[in-house]
């Protein structure tokens, strides 16, 4: 702490990521990273940006990579804004829409960097209890005294994804506020909420490539909304930074989107290792929730380990998982989905240390 720091900085209690431990025989199942690599078409096209492209600023509306998921998504270029990962786009959408409002209502259970940016940007949170069994409660959002919702569709880290039905019937009942849809996970089960923002001038979508298109190392993200909700959005990017998406992550995002068929070969796989660990684990005795993302959530709770001691043991065989001493999280491990030989490492570990 120093003494130059501000009132703001003081206060603030910053996201914690997933240790980032690399190496040899370092199983890395904790940051939800796909663990397969990106299209030979990204890699290809990374490797032809020109130099002329890397010496000048990119093109700050990024015209051509939005062009693209406009003609992917099936959507008007107005309706399309990409940015440096949906972290960003997140960040941006909390300033435009929510900041100055009444409490912002999202999941008790769900992305822990939505309260840091509430803490950041000086928004009140309100934050909804899950249901028993770990569903959204989306019947008790909205209200007088709401001034916008956000949640992930499926939930980090249970997750579970809503309907699109319960979504448009929230966003009918909530006209007058933002209602933003974090799809980080959606590549993996969850049905998108972009077909929508045609029919709700209030909903906003927001996308990566860092997951199903295993892009995580290039930052790039996209969000999808009606103009001017989007408008909203370059408004606030060009008064913080006019240049967040750069000519290789812009070329690599276009190329990825040209290769659909390795795109869907690489979720299926994924899906079906889910799956296939799903069964396992409860065979063992775990409770393992549903899963429509590229990770589980898992309670060891019938077996002779609680989550922190099996997370501890599986950290000292470079085996990495995510667990929160959090209250209603402490009981749980959240398991990203590695490659079939990666999972059967880990389920060796599992079964030796239960």
């Amino acid at each position: 702490m120093s003494h130059y720091w501000t009132d703001l900085v003081r206060r603030l209690t910053p996201y914690v990521p997933g240790i980032q431990r690399s190496g040899a025989g370092v199983i890395k199942l904790n940051t939800n990273e796909n663990p397969y690599p990106p299209s030979q078409q990204v890699i290809k096209a990374i490797a032809e940006v020109p130099s002329d492209s890397i010496r000048r600023y990119p093109d700050p509306q990024s015209l051509q990579l939005r062009e693209s998921l406009a003609a992917y998504h099936q959507v008007d270029i107005e309706q399309v804004f990409v940015g440096n990962g949906s972290d960003e786009i997140l960040a941006l959408s909390f300033m435009a829409f929510f900041q100055g409002k009444q409490a912002l209502q999202f999941p008790d259970i769900s992305y822990s960097f939505y309260p840091v940016y509430c803490d950041l940007l000086n928004i009140k949170p309100h934050m909804i209890a899950l249901n028993e069994d770990y569903t959204i409660a989306l019947d008790k959002f909205g209200g007088s005294d709401c001034g916008g919702v956000v949640f992930p569709n499926p939930n980090a880290p249970t997750g579970i994804g809503v309907p699109v039905e319960q979504i448009e019937l929230l966003l009918q009942k909530n006209p007058d506020v933002v209602v933003l849809i974090d799809e980080a996970y959606a590549d993996f089960g969850a049905e998108s909420a972009i077909k929508l923002i045609n029919t709700y001038p209030n909903l906003v979508v927001s996308r990566t490539f860092s997951k199903g298109r295993s892009m995580a190392g290039l930052r790039l993200g996209a969000a999808f909304a009606s103009a001017p909700l989007i408008d909203g959005l370059i408004r606030t990017k060009d008064s913080f930074n006019s240049y967040p998406v750069d000519a290789i992550a812009s070329a690599a995002g276009i190329a990825s989107l040209q290769d659909e068929q390795y795109y869907r070969e690489t979720v299926a796989k994924i899906c079906n290792t889910r799956e296939i660990t799903i069964k396992k684990l409860t065979d063992l005795g775990f409770r393992v929730l549903p899963s429509q993302a590229n990770f589980i959530f898992a309670s060891p709770d019938s077996s002779n380990l609680t989550a922190v001691e099996l997370f501890k043991q599986l950290d000292e065989q470079n085996i990495l998982v995510r667990h929160w001493n959090k209250p209603g999280l402490e009981d749980w491990l959240r398991i990203t989905i590695g490659t079939d030989t990666e999972m059967e490492r880990f389920f060796a570990a599992v079964t030796n240390n239960i």
